[in-house]
């Protein structure tokens, strides 16, 4: 996947010093006890965050892990607005996409990075 932009993860709580890119919060909730200032964001995005119906679903199961990564994409399909906002800016520089789970591996903020891949990959 040479030549495509970065678009990095990182925990809300857990932001390396050497993070950088276009900072985007993309949870629909404020990460519980961090301020504002500690993220230093650039935009909070949370039309790209899953549904509160979906979100309260999933509730991190990783058991729900492949249906929900379904559901979502299914939902980003339909957030066009914001997606394309936020192509536009990964297409021009790094982009961090922040989120509050503590699991790393199974939130919305690794499908919502699988997806920008996949639209960045699929047209220039």
């Amino acid at each position: 996947m040479s030549g495509l932009p970065a678009i990095h993860l990182a925990r809300a709580y857990e932001i390396p010093e050497h993070a950088r890119g276009y900072r985007v919060l993309v949870d629909r909730l404020w990460p519980r006890g961090v301020k504002k200032d500690d993220l230093a964001l650039d935009a909070w995005l949370k039309d790209v965050a899953p549904s509160d119906a979906l979100r309260r679903w999933f509730n991190h199961q990783a058991a729900r892990w492949d249906e929900f990564r379904e559901r979502y994409m299914q939902e980003l399909h339909g957030k066009t607005g914001a997606i394309d906002e936020l192509l536009d800016v990964a297409r021009r520089q790094p982009v961090l996409l922040i989120y509050g789970s503590r699991d790393v591996e199974h939130n919305n903020a690794v499908v919502l990075r699988d997806f920008l891949v996949k639209r960045l990959s699929a047209r220039p």
